[in-house]
């Protein structure tokens, strides 16, 4: 069954859309706390939440623990609802993460 042409429209309008802002997520090293959220626009408040959700994720996880990565994927998906653009800067080259 196809979608209907309203479905498609609004799929593609989501698409289309700018970012609303940017964080960049930041590795400090192995003393805790071991993450820091910049961002280089957005709206302060908007940011600020998601700064606030991100390190309750992340602040006692360096990289190399096993829940980071599925704590990170909870960021990503965070980010992508509030259609932020989103970096990860670990301090080292990363594989196909």
């Amino acid at each position: 069954m196809a979608p209907e042409p309203e479905e498609v429209a609004a799929e593609e309008e989501a698409e289309v859309l700018p970012p609303v802002g940017h964080a960049r997520v930041v590795y400090l090293g192995p003393v805790a706390p071991h993450w820091e959220v910049q961002s280089d626009f957005g709206d302060p408040a908007t940011i600020q939440a998601f700064r606030d959700r991100a390190m309750a994720r992340l602040v006692l996880l360096p990289p190399h623990d096993p829940q980071f990565r599925r704590n990170r994927e909870r960021v990503v998906r965070d980010a992508e609802r509030e259609n932020l653009t989103l970096e990860w800067d670990l301090g080292f080259p990363e594989e196909n993460a």
